[in-house]
């Protein structure tokens, strides 16, 4: 259904060490720039973009909005939390760890990046 994923940033620096240290840790590339200065990163079909708000307008964070990123296993997605908590994430709800939601098990860690975007990586146990 989607096709790819972009977030405002006011540091696109900061970004791309956050951004490239969660990506490696799934086994990501680190991130390039397009001719419009975009952060792009490409992994497993999906794409997922960075970039300073083409309105001028300061970048900020969509209130209730959680960007969902599917883990191979709860050991990539605790690397993944690890990678993100060292480069300059915020670690926030619960500890990484099993939920259960209706009967259906989830590996889930969360984390907000460096300009507050709420990030999850998801592994369905199920």
């Amino acid at each position: 259904m989607y096709s790819h994923m972009m977030v405002g940033s006011n540091d696109l620096e900061k970004s791309k060490a956050f951004y490239d240290a969660v990506f490696a840790a799934i086994g990501g590339e680190p991130g390039t720039y397009d001719p419009k200065g975009r952060l792009m990163y490409v992994h497993k079909g999906s794409a997922f973009l960075v970039t300073k708000p083409i309105n001028g307008e300061p970048a900020c964070i969509s209130n209730g909005s959680t960007i969902g990123f599917a883990m191979d296993s709860p050991e990539q997605a605790d690397a993944w939390h690890a990678a993100g908590a060292a480069a300059g994430g915020t670690e926030i709800e619960d500890a990484p760890g099993v939920r259960d939601m209706n009967g259906t098990k989830l590996y889930l860690a969360y984390l907000r990046d460096p300009d507050g975007h709420k990030l999850c990586a998801l592994h369905r146990m199920d």
